[in-house]
Order: structure tokens, then sequence, then C-alpha cells
């Protein structure tokens, strides 16, 4: 079979724009679907279409689907074509998660595996998304409307195609929906994304050297606060804490469980240190190092020490017991520096160069002394 590969508006835009193939954001692994009776609990399935486009079928003519099979299937005007990613009781999950109400949610129905016919077709309408795309843009920026158009998606059958718009209010847009429909003789649907799906479609670079995370394997988008940053100790800078689209990076969110996890170790902010010489009041943290800095003042860093999270506590424990340390760091650790020894004693690593020096000296120099016998026995040839 063909393989057939969704076209992508946004080729200019790099590589990073062109792996659109669902195949590069697949959020859920189907590790159930090598069990005889997986597709005998249920006959759903999930479909994935352009980019993050989703959508749940009956397999009601008991195909054989799998991962990666091509499908055509019912839409809401004619046939779309996907991609199966999911099978079996694994959908079910998947939907209760998305918090899918079957009631409320139609069903449709798997028409047949996508012959040589259809992928050509879809192909066909997918070619058309760059070209619709920026007439579009044309169109409606000359009816000054307040929006962007981000993406045009074309359904399978090519007679349908959404169009992806970004606006920072409500925008009427009965009168374009109009124009589209006579410019391209087609059906419009139009929906509204966000700052983080326009980069997620467009693609590109983040400051980690690395492809973005939601134009790559991302589908799902988290609320991303301020507090991920605080408990990571990372700089409030809005410059560095900002991605591509704007918004606070989705890769904040990534640590925050093993920060939680190792700020449980850490000591109260309201719990001073008592011992012979100051009082100590907690300055900042290293959750993953397990340290933690004192200052000898409550409101400026004065004195700063260093110490360990178990000597924190050890000390927490004696004041609780009345007793107090003599130090905050306590008895040093006799520790042994290892330096750097060279394995090779009494050795340069410009020896070898030394002696190729040395023999062509001694070449010049023979070469020398052969010239002046030469000179010598010319003269005393002429003497004679």
């Amino acid at each position: 079979m063909k393989k057939f590969t969704v076209g992508n508006p946004h080729e200019q835009l790099g590589a990073a724009a062109t792996k659109r193939n669902s195949a590069h954001m697949l959020p859920v692994s189907d590790w159930l679907s090598d069990l005889p009776e997986n597709t005998q609990l249920t006959d759903l399935i999930e479909v994935q279409f352009k980019q993050t486009r989703k959508g749940y079928f009956h397999n009601s003519q008991h195909l054989p689907l799998e991962k990666g099979v091509r499908v055509v299937v019912e839409a809401t005007t004619g046939q779309d074509l996907g991609e199966v990613v999911l099978t079996g009781k694994l959908v079910e999950l998947q939907m209760k998660k998305n918090k899918i109400d079957t009631s409320r949610y139609e069903v449709r129905n798997v028409i047949r595996i996508a012959t040589e016919e259809d992928l050509k077709r879809a192909e066909q309408a997918h070619a058309r998304e760059q070209e619709t795309m920026i007439k579009a843009r044309q169109l409606a920026k000359s009816l000054g409307l307040e929006m962007k158009i981000g993406d045009v998606e074309y359904q399978g059958d090519g007679t349908k195609a959404i169009f992806y718009y970004i606006a920072d209010g409500r925008v009427d847009f009965r009168q374009l929906i109009k124009v589209y429909a006579e410019t391209f003789r087609i059906r419009v649907e139009m929906k509204q994304i966000g700052a983080r799906q326009e980069a997620g479609r467009i693609g590109g670079t983040g400051p980690c050297g690395r492809e973005l995370c939601c134009s790559t394997w991302m589908i799902n988008f988290s609320s991303v606060g301020t507090g991920a940053a605080r408990i990571q100790n990372i700089s409030p800078n809005p410059q560095k804490l900002a991605g591509m689209c704007a918004k606070l990076k989705c890769c904040l969110n990534y640590e925050v469980p093993v920060y939680e996890d190792a700020s449980k170790l850490l000591p109260s902010r309201n719990i001073q240190l008592e011992t012979k010489d100051a009082t100590w009041y907690l300055f900042s943290t290293d959750p993953l190092a397990g340290k933690v800095t004192y200052s000898s003042d409550q409101h400026m860093a004065a004195n700063l020490q260093t110490i360990s999270v178990r000597r924190a506590q050890d000390i927490i424990a004696m004041n609780h017991r009345g007793e107090k340390p003599d130090t905050l760091e306590g008895t040093k650790a006799v520790t042994t520096e290892i330096g750097y020894q060279n394995t090779i004693v009494h050795e340069d690593v410009t020896r070898f160069d030394k002696k190729r020096n040395n023999n062509k000296r001694h070449e010049h120099r023979n070469r020398d002394n052969r010239e002046r016998r030469d000179r010598n026995r010319g003269n005393n040839r002429q003497a004679q």
C-alpha cells in the first residue's frame, strides 16, 4: 500500500514544521494490541487526522484494523481519512480520560480501509492547504477582521475545510464564511486555537536546541504557572520563562514532581536554627542537592553558610531538646583531595617532535660537513 503523508501548510518554515505525521505525536502506546481478546471487548477505535485532531469511531464491520492503518470514516458531511492510533479497551479509557460523554458525542462508523484512490484524493486535497491559507488570510484582512488564519485542514474527500484562526476577542466571521465558501467552493468550519496550538502547528526550535515539544510529541497542553519556576529556584525573568508562543514554557512542568518530593525533606522557613554563636534564618534552598543556606540576619544576606538538610534537621532536633551546637557546620570531616596524576612520568607530549628536530639538526650538520670537505678538497687540488 502506498504510504500517505498529510500535507503541511508550513513547509517553508523548516524541518520542524514538516513532521506532521501522527506517528510523531502519539501520547499513548497501544500495549494491548497484540492480545486476541482486545478487539473483542469493544469495537471502538481512535483515529487521528492532521495534527492533534482525533475522533472515535465504531468498527462495526469488524475490519482487521491495527495501529498505523489508514481508514476512511464517516464525517459530518462526506467522508474523511485518518490513521488508526488506538484499538480495543484502551479507547474506552482514553475517552474517559478526555471526559467524552457518549450520550452527547456521536460515534460514527468506519467505512473501509483506505484504497489507493482514497489516498490519492486525500493527498490532492491536502496539497491545496498552503495556497488556501494564504488566500484566506488576504480575504480576512480585506474584511477588516482582527484575526489570523493559522492553519487550514482539508477533509479527506476535499469537500470541506477547517480554518484554524487566532484572535484576542470575539470575531463575527459570518460574512467571512460566505466569502470562503464562494471562493474555495467548499464547506467551511471555523475553529479558534490559542497561541500554544499555533506554535505547535508552525513548529520551530526552542532555546534548548531541540524541536518544540508541542510540534513533535505533545498533544495535550497543561496549565503552567509561575509556581513551577518558583519551586525550581528559576529566576523569574519573563524573557527566559516564555517560549516561542510567548506563554510560559511547557517544560517548566517536567521536573516539578521531582522538586516537590525533594522539597518535602527541607526544613520550614519559619524555623530558626539556634547555635551558641548566633541565630540563623533560612535564606535559600537547593532541593536536588539536599543543601540549605542560612543567614545570620533575617532580612538580608549576612554570613551565609550552606549545610546539608540532615545537618539542619539534627540542629532542629537539638534545639527542641534545649541544646545548642557550637557552630552551624559542626565538626568538619577530613577529606583528601585526589588531584590529577600524570601516568607518563618524566615524559612530554612533544618528545617525538624534539627527536624529529634533533634528526633534522644532525642532517643539516652532516650536510655542512660534507660541503666543507668538498671545498677543502677543491682548494687542495688547485694548490697542487
